[in-house]
């Protein structure tokens, strides 16, 4: 086991062969720090557990950087090493105290990839005509661990994509979010809209674009409510607003209707991402 502060020595058969001493200048005292937004592009999540990681080596593999696991997950992740091997990366078995200060957590599963963060491109309104699958849509859901558990139901249950909106309290993927999906980002597409009151305006030329809320002034419907009709056959788009406030006043004016979740009354509301997992559900089996 390396000393403390030591980064951990690579496994991989070339990386230990003795070279030639590096040559070392001293750097300039003057010099400037590199800018904090360059270190933070460069920053590699940490994706741990053995389902989560399977996902990322099964569907984009060269993002895997490093490779860490401890004995017991060693028959698992054998595949995996030959991966890391071939792309000449480093991978590595160590102890369990070790792993957890790898994954920064004991709850780690037995095994830890560092990854590059994958970038949410833009919605595209022109791309959204082509989409014949129910979209959930995201305005506002700033805990990672909910978005975390709605990218893992909606994986579950084959939803395809996941809209983000630009409101400055949208949870994007973390390493929070991605322990608690499970693999689940890697299974559903995200993308992210600059304005998403615009947005959906254009999106309801394909969608039907339904917000969840409740509004004494416009009809709201159930959840039964959401099969398509003989006269209205786009897929449906379903908003959730954040967990506190709801969506937004803007966003809610331009969906064509909303939507209730009719319970028994003991207590107000549910957690949004419980109310995102009924809502996939109804989504997932609705006839389209």
């Amino acid at each position: 086991m390396p000393p403390p502060g030591r980064p951990p020595r690579s496994a991989h058969p070339r990386a230990n062969r003795p070279g030639p001493a590096p040559v070392r200048s001293a750097p300039a005292r003057d010099a400037a720090p590199p800018p904090r937004e360059a270190d933070e592009s460069r920053k590699l999540f940490r994706v741990a557990g053995l389902s989560a990681v399977s996902a990322l080596f099964a569907h984009d593999p060269a993002r895997v950087e490093r490779l860490f696991f401890d004995e017991r997950l060693k028959p698992a992740v054998g595949a995996f090493c030959k991966a890391m091997a071939a792309a000449r990366k480093p991978y590595r078995m160590v102890e369990a105290e070790e792993l957890a200060k790898v994954a920064g957590t004991v709850l780690h599963g037995g095994v830890v990839a560092l990854m590059a963060p994958r970038a949410v491109p833009a919605f595209d309104g022109d791309a959204a005509r082509r989409w014949s699958e129910p979209l959930l849509i995201l305005d506002g859901v700033g805990n990672p661990h909910n978005l975390g558990a709605i990218l893992r139901t909606a994986a579950f249950f084959g939803l395809p994509r996941v809209l983000l909106s630009d409101h400055p309290g949208q949870a994007l993927p973390s390493e929070a979010a991605y322990r608690v999906a499970e693999g689940g980002f890697e299974w559903v597409e995200l993308f992210k809209a600059d304005h998403l009151p615009l947005a959906l305006k254009r999106l309801r030329a394909t969608h039907r674009v339904v917000g969840t809320a409740l509004d004494p002034k416009r009809p709201t419907i159930d959840v039964s409510g959401l099969s398509a009709t003989d006269r209205d056959r786009r897929p449906l788009a379903v908003v959730l607003g954040n967990e506190e406030d709801g969506a937004p006043p803007a966003t809610l004016a331009a969906c064509e209707a909303l939507l209730t979740i009719p319970g028994g009354g003991r207590v107000q509301s549910l957690n949004v991402a419980a109310t995102a997992a009924i809502l996939i559900h109804a989504l997932a089996v609705t006839p389209r």
